[in-house]
């Protein structure tokens, strides 16, 4: 990332990409309930019964977390816990960890030319090939949070694996990449905002000599990006996990999910869960980033250490 002391050891590409997913599933242990409270509050509506308050069985964010608890137990606000490191853990490293790495190649290995075209490039390129990779994992881990324990206990998927097992049995293996169009449109916006806003604010604040590059600095450009990408991600996050926890045969396309969404619930229903969206977006980036920042000196000092041990 940017606003690297010359003093500093550059970190390897190595130590970034897995310096990113270790600090994505550090941020997803801590973020998990919101995330799942900002899944619930997607998909309500999508079954509307013919009374509206028949369908409302979640209202915000705290509401959802306290309503789950109370019907499923606390366990259910880590429904799809496993799903979701393994996804960070292939995802985030991708991503993220791959980002400066494609800054430098689009800019043939001069990251000081790299533009803001060149960094929504760089973050385009990531977010679409950290989908392409990891979807399966982001499929069972929404089809887990959105799963509801019914009464008689029979639950729709008894394992992670048996989730893979079932989906690809049932739907077939194009089942475990189901959103993926709508997911790689989602995340290269989200990748966007998220990674170039960061490095923006980052840039400005070290360009400036408002804060040195430390924890607060980090903090600071972590929030802004939170914020800046709920507002820009949050339509196609909804119809992203709308149409990943559809049934077979509910929406034929991810367009067509969208034209339902509009047509039965009108354009508000884009920006269901916005508040745990940014509730979770912003503590998420915050965790991350700063784990992440400090997670790449750490694993650099213990590399040259390890190559230079006198």
């Amino acid at each position: 990332m940017v606003g690297i002391k010359p003093s500093d050891l550059p970190p390897t590409a190595t130590v970034k990409f897995f310096g990113a997913g270790t600090a994505a599933c550090f941020a997803d242990l801590i973020t998990f309930p919101l995330d799942t409270a900002k899944v619930r509050l997607q998909i309500q509506g999508e079954s509307k019964a013919t009374s509206e308050l028949a369908a409302v069985k979640y209202r915000g964010v705290f509401g959802t977390i306290t309503t789950m608890v109370r019907t499923e137990g606390a366990r259910s606000l880590y429904n799809g816990l496993v799903a979701g490191l393994q996804r960070q853990m292939s995802f985030a490293s991708v991503r993220i960890g791959l980002y400066d790495s494609m800054k430098q190649f689009y800019t043939r290995g001069s990251e000081t030319d790299a533009g803001i075209v060149i960094r929504l490039l760089a973050g385009c390129t990531t977010g679409a090939m950290a989908v392409a990779f990891a979807q399966p994992t982001d499929v069972v881990k929404v089809r887990f949070q959105a799963q509801v324990r019914q009464a008689d206990g029979i639950k729709r998927y008894n394992g992670t694996m048996d989730a893979y097992r079932t989906i690809a049995r049932d739907e077939g293996i194009r089942g475990l990449w189901k959103g993926c169009m709508p997911n790689i449109t989602r995340n290269a916006i989200v990748n966007c905002a998220e990674l170039v806003t960061y490095d923006i604010i980052k840039e400005l604040i070290l360009k400036h000599d408002l804060m040195t590059d430390n924890l607060p600095c980090h903090f600071t450009a972590a929030f802004g990006a939170g914020f800046c990408t709920t507002i820009v991600a949050s339509p196609v996050d909804v119809v992203k996990t709308r149409f990943m926890n559809s049934s077979a045969g509910q929406y034929s396309s991810a367009l067509n999910c969208t034209l339902t969404m509009l047509t039965k619930e009108g354009p508000a229903a884009f920006y269901k869960g916005f508040v745990p969206s940014f509730l979770r977006l912003g503590s998420w980036n915050i965790v991350m980033f700063v784990s992440y920042e400090q997670i790449k000196r750490l694993l650099t000092r213990m590399q040259h250490s390890w190559e230079s041990p006198f």
